[in-house]
């Protein structure tokens, strides 16, 4: 019985060393196919980009000088005029009757002065006269007294009616001036406004009847950090050009440059107000529009860029898969900088030339045998 069960154990041993030897063996899977580009080193401009909001290079506000009732709109919203047209008119009745009155006035003191004067030169004779038949007795000393007494008098009175003219001229003077305001006047040359009041409302110096913007050129405000501003102030000047990007994705075609900075940084946003003008011919930019405002801040010389898709962050850190000459993956922690379009500027972690995995990053782990293939 041992000898038949011991027979049988050999034949099962034989037939699974058969089977073994007819099955092939499993082979190691290929290599990950990974996309690598080299990391590029150049110089780079480094821009900025702020949201901006545009104002008129100078903003009147149009009120009238006197009180009255709006008889006239001489001006078509919306359209461009010059300095000294007329926009509004008051009613100039109570003004133009104010003028004839200090007209008037003013008649009645010149009168009151040539009777004054001519009062004058007739005590100048009565004292002229008096003057030697006084000192010869022929007439009382209390005669002359009285006549040197009667031309100071008139010499008083003549002063009195020339500074009466001089009131009455300057009445005459404001009467006018106030009949003058009667036509409210553009103080600009620019865009006016929407009426912010109709015909026949009374109307004073604190009523805002509309505004005429001087937009050419427009100014364009933008706010920047202070962290930002104190980098790029040595090289944010006058001469570096703006770019202005409308609300409609559009560049617009005139550059601009900076004017001034505001006096302070705003305590509640950290942020400094820039003010920059552009051209505006054809009346396009108008005060409330809002666009972006982009402009190079800095040129880094010998940059190293990669591109952004190849940077993998990790709770705060930064890493980079690199392919090394063995065609293994070294995972790196990298400093990255500013961004540059589609690429990243690496502080620190990579060499000039060093092939970064760029498509396939998240596939693969630190010491991995790839099959690195160009971009």
């Amino acid at each position: 019985m041992n000898i038949l069960a011991s027979a049988l154990i050999a034949c099962l041993l034989l037939l699974a060393g058969c089977a073994s030897k007819s099955q092939p063996t499993a082979s190691a899977p290929p290599p990950l196919d990974v996309i690598v580009v080299p990391v590029q080193q150049k110089d780079v401009p480094i821009y900025g980009d702020w949201v901006a909001t545009l104002d008129g290079y100078v903003n009147a506000n149009i009120q009238p000088q006197v009180s009255g009732y709006l008889i006239k709109q001489d001006y078509q919203e919306g359209s461009y005029v010059r300095k000294d047209d007329v926009l509004f008119e008051i009613d100039p009745r109570p003004f133009q009757a104010a003028l004839d009155q200090a007209k008037g006035q003013l008649a009645q003191a010149r009168g009151q002065l040539a009777q004054a004067q001519a009062q004058l030169a007739l005590s100048k004779i009565n004292v002229q006269r008096n003057t030697p038949l006084a000192k010869a007795h022929a007439i009382a000393q209390s005669q002359l007294d009285t006549d040197v007494q009667a031309q100071a008098q008139n010499e008083a009175l003549v002063k009195t009616s020339q500074a009466s003219i001089q009131a009455g001229e300057a009445a005459v003077e404001v009467a006018e001036l106030n009949l003058g305001f009667t036509k409210v006047r553009s103080l600009i040359n620019g865009i006016a406004g929407i009426a912010t009041t109709q015909i026949g409302n009374l109307v004073g110096p604190s009523t805002l009847l509309t505004t005429v913007s001087d937009v050419n050129p427009i100014k364009v405000y933008f706010p920047i950090s202070e962290q930002e501003y104190l980098r790029v102030a040595g090289n944010f000047t006058s001469k570096v050009p703006l770019q202005l990007t409308l609300a409609n994705g559009s560049v617009y075609p005139h550059p601009g440059k900076i004017a001034f900075s505001n006096r302070q940084v705003d305590p509640q946003t950290g942020t400094i107000r820039m003010a920059a003008l552009f051209a505006n011919p054809g009346n396009l930019l108008r005060p409330g529009q809002f666009g972006r405002v982009r402009a190079m801040t800095a040129l880094r010389k010998g940059a190293l860029l990669v591109p952004q898709r190849a940077v993998n962050e990790l709770q705060g850190h930064y890493q980079v898969a690199v392919v090394g000459a063995d065609n293994r993956v070294s995972i790196r922690t990298v400093q990255v900088g500013e961004r540059v379009g589609e690429m990243w500027i690496v502080e620190s972690g990579v060499s000039p030339g060093d092939r970064v995995i760029s498509e396939g990053v998240a596939k693969v782990r630190d010491g991995m045998t790839v099959n690195p293939k160009r971009a």
